[in-house]
């Protein structure tokens, strides 16, 4: 029996319509591709520091069991995987998991893609040790059982990094007339500010879900070095947030 869902049937279609441009950093994902190296240097730091794992080591993440939860083409999918974890990633956009597939298996990775949702998996039982929920928050028709459904994918004491949109007039200015009316980096309608959720309202969401938030960090596009950084202070466009659920 199929769990009751919150994914959004309009949001899937935008991004199966996508999915081939996965892995063009030119293409459709292209800020994707330039905010990857800050979201992996937040994912990889935060997961080192609760799971005391090395990271100058070959495989820190060895024995580490990970859901990639909306992973796309897998472009955070494929780093956990160099890294030693044991990579479930999961998509409601069907097309987007042979892409991912086919990439994975070019690369020589061994993940387990499947074309499913939270509740899916969390109704079959299936527990990991961290949970990366990155940029999907803002799509998901309710996100509060959105998130209810990822707290129970985790494992007590396991690691949730959630990423998404604040919802401010600098967010709209940059990260949808600036990213889709005007730079054209992704199609017009791919966000709905009115989707978009505050830190505060996001952490009272993780809190409600029965999770323990215990750090949250902007990511900054600096336009004049074409790059992104990781901010203590600003929040107002792109943010992410690490929460635990309780041992």
């Amino acid at each position: 029996m199929t769990a009751t869902s919150s994914i959004d049937a309009d949001e899937i279609a935008k991004f199966t319509a996508m999915a081939e441009e996965w892995w063009d950093p030119e293409g459709k994902f292209k800020p994707l591709h330039m905010l990857n190296p800050t979201r992996l240097d937040y994912i990889c730091a935060q997961i080192a520091a609760e799971f005391d794992r090395d990271l100058s080591t070959a495989a820190p993440f060895a024995g580490l069991r990970l859901l990639d939860i909306g992973c796309g083409g897998g472009l955070l999918s494929e780093p956990m995987a160099r890294l030693g974890a044991d990579v479930v990633g999961a998509d409601a956009a069907e097309r987007n998991i042979p892409v991912a597939r086919i990439h994975a298996e070019g690369q020589g990775l061994d993940i387990d893609y499947r074309h499913t949702t939270a509740e899916d998996l969390a109704a079959a039982g299936e527990t990991f040790d961290v949970v990366l929920n990155m940029e999907v928050v803002e799509h998901v028709a309710d996100p509060p059982a959105y998130l209810a459904a990822c707290r129970a994918l985790l494992r007590p004491g396991g690691l949730m990094i959630c990423s998404t949109l604040n919802r401010t007039t600098k967010s709209f200015a940059l990260g949808i007339v600036g990213a889709e009316w005007i730079m054209r980096w992704l199609p017009k309608g791919t966000h709905d500010w009115r989707r978009f959720i505050t830190p505060d309202e996001l952490f009272d969401m993780l809190r409600g879900a029965g999770l323990e938030p215990v750090d949250r960090k902007g990511m900054v596009f600096n336009p004049l070095s074409w790059s992104w950084s990781l901010s203590d202070r600003d929040l107002s466009v792109n943010y992410v947030t690490a929460s635990l659920r309780p041992a």
